[in-house]
């Protein structure tokens, strides 16, 4: 689970605490390498001054090789949270739930209940959009319902946008080095993370004022 604070109408973030089988880059053991690896969760304003986009990235270290293989996974939901009144329970969600090679958005929309376990909102708000295949020259456009109109979405592979130099890391951490190199070893250059991107009027999820959010993966039973 990956967490962030962001004030409605400003360009900020920043981190907040809370973390439950968190992931980042294969280092979860319950999810290690596994299609629910959350690698990395980014909140921030919209070109558009008015909306907030939502970005989740999964499934680590993808090779150039496995790219045009590489699939979200139908049985797992990719799950958006937004906490409006700083209780840390989710006000609104957003679900991800890929079906061939179609990702389908619901809300954002009120939880249907909140917690570790969610049920699918209802399809009077769901969009859905084409999964980009790798190395495609076009995005996939969204197909909005009526109440969710202002929606955007994109799903797909995309290169790895963290930079980590894991090596120097691993010396400091075991006392061989005091500091990172400048510049350092990027060890995620030339990896894929499958990509949900979604953009949301902030009048959908009370319009003004800070709001906590987070994202989840959450498995099929």
């Amino acid at each position: 689970m990956k967490t962030s604070k962001i004030l409605l109408g400003l360009a900020t973030v920043a981190l907040v605490s809370g973390a439950i089988i968190a992931a980042d880059h294969i280092d979860a053991p319950e999810v290690q390498g596994g299609t629910s690896d959350i690698t990395d969760f980014y909140a921030f304003e919209g070109a558009t001054a008015s909306n907030l986009v939502l970005v989740a990235n999964v499934q680590a270290l993808i090779t150039p090789e496995n790219s045009s293989s590489a699939k979200f996974d139908e049985d797992v939901m990719i799950e958006f949270n937004i906490d409006t009144n700083n209780d840390n329970v989710e006000d609104y969600v957003i679900q991800a739930i890929p079906n061939g090679d179609t990702m389908e958005v619901y809300g954002p929309a009120k939880p249907n209940e909140t917690g570790a376990v969610s049920t699918v909102l209802g399809t009077d708000v769901k969009s859905s959009v084409a999964i980009t295949p790798y190395r495609a020259t076009e995005i996939g456009e969204t197909v909005n319902a009526d109440l969710v109109s202002g929606v955007k979405v994109f799903a797909g592979l995309r290169d790895d946008p963290f930079f980590m130099d894991f090596a120097r890391y691993s010396e400091i951490i075991a006392g061989q080095a005091t500091s990172f190199n400048n510049p350092g070893a990027d060890t995620f250059a030339g990896t894929n993370v499958l990509s949900v991107v979604v953009e949301v009027p902030k009048v959908m999820i009370g319009g003004t004022g800070t709001v906590n959010t987070w994202v989840t993966t959450k498995r099929k039973q």
